[in-house]
């Protein structure tokens, strides 16, 4: 319906001598149509500002999401590349700390040169005119990565040739600690003395061995 000049200045007319005081919501059928018109813009603005709000507050919540898992990768990629810049020297670290356990375990006898160990410590006491009195293996004693073999010594000579003995035993090739060295005199007169100690060597076991339990 179109209006005309001078339907729209009775409506204005209407409007300006309107008793806003006397308005009332029942009776908004009776309201002049610019009030209506007015009113529908107003309430369509205020939902049209509500439904922006509620859209922002939406992707407000989504961006401070995005913005703290940002965060959280930006931290984690920090942490990984302060590890791989570690990496290489971890790696030469323990490239050495592998050839330092090879050059260990080839210092250490097998079982089966444990024999041949014996031989050498008898013959480092006959260098220096030592007589053997014990040279006894005991029983071996089985630790998760290797086996002790614990050994009775007990000679007798002079204290600079016990002396000696004991250097060229630390000085095999193969490992061998000494323990509990203990001197005595072999005779009631004379230089000669009695020395026992207890001797351990090892033997590593190897990987494929480790389930299977050494024989004493």
């Amino acid at each position: 319906m179109k209006w005309g000049r001078e339907r729209w200045q009775d409506e204005w007319q209407r409007l300006k001598t309107l008793d806003w005081q006397a308005l009332d919501v029942k009776e908004a059928g009776e309201w002049p149509v610019l009030l209506k018109a007015l009113c529908g813009a107003l309430a369509f603005g205020v939902a049209l500002g509500g439904l922006s709000w509620w859209l922002v507050s939406e992707k407000r919540v989504e961006l401070e999401a995005a913005q703290r898992q940002e965060a959280r990768l930006l931290n984690e990629y920090r942490s990984k590349v302060s590890e791989a810049a570690f990496l290489p020297e971890v790696r030469d670290q323990l490239t050495a700390l592998e050839e330092q356990m090879a050059t260990m375990r080839s210092m250490l006898p097998t079982s089966a040169e444990i024999p041949s160990l014996l031989d050498s410590i008898s013959d480092a006491a006959l260098d220096n005119d030592l007589s053997i009195e014990t040279i006894r293996l005991r029983p071996t004693v089985s630790n998760t990565h290797y086996v002790e073999h614990p050994l009775d010594i007990q000679v007798r000579g002079g204290y600079h040739e016990l002396a000696q003995f004991v250097a060229d035993i630390s000085q095999l090739a193969r490992i061998v600690t000494q323990h509990d060295v203990a001197l005595s005199p072999a005779e009631q007169s004379g230089e000669s003395l009695r020395m026992s100690l207890v001797a351990r060597t090892y033997s590593y076991i190897e990987e494929a061995d480790e389930g299977e339990v050494p024989a004493p």
